[in-house]
């Protein structure tokens, strides 16, 4: 008797952990009692791209498909790797899809007036921007594995030295 009873709490344990995870996001609430939600943003569309991107959006944000944006795109706000406070500052977009060994299987285009980026080390990953780019903040990394097919213009010399355009430009690299 006492097997059968200890054997249904165990089970009933297992059901309640069970129950309680099971998603990659993290629900916390500010001193306001404002929920957010700490996780990669899938962008389906622009709206949901804008959302993302801006100062309360997340700190990876991936586009599911090739977007076009009627607007400029603002990437805002101070995000860490991982979304963990103690990594250091970094922000990302992706902009392709990777299988199980991470790599690259499809690569999406955002066409766009331009992305403007006011994020510390936002790094623009696989795919092409096809618009131009504004940086307003240190540490700007264009991967290797994507592409600006417009002009790259930095905000100011420090914004530029501080950059890594490893990846390919089409128009001009300028300094305002």
């Amino acid at each position: 008797m006492k097997f059968k009873w200890l054997l249904a709490m165990l089970l009933t344990v297992g059901l309640l952990a069970a129950c309680g995870g099971g998603t990659d996001e993290t629900d916390t609430a500010d001193e306001e009692g404002t929920d957010a939600v700490s996780a990669a943003s899938f962008a389906e569309d622009a709206e949901g791209l804008h959302a993302a991107a801006d100062e309360n959006g997340t700190w990876i944000i991936i586009p599911t498909s090739d977007m076009t944006l009627e607007e400029d795109l603002v990437v805002a706000g101070t995000f860490h790797d991982g979304d963990d406070e103690n990594e250091d500052v970094y922000r990302k977009i992706a902009a392709y899809t990777q299988d199980d060994d991470r790599k690259i299987v499809d690569q999406w285009t955002i066409t766009v007036p331009q992305l403007v980026v006011q994020s510390e080390n936002l790094n623009f990953q696989g795919g092409t921007l096809d618009g131009d780019v504004y940086v307003e903040a240190d540490g700007f990394l264009l991967h290797e594995t994507a592409t600006v097919t417009g002009d790259v213009i930095f905000a100011n010399e420090d914004y530029q030295a501080s950059a890594d355009l490893a990846g390919t430009v089409e128009g001009e690299v300028t300094v305002e």
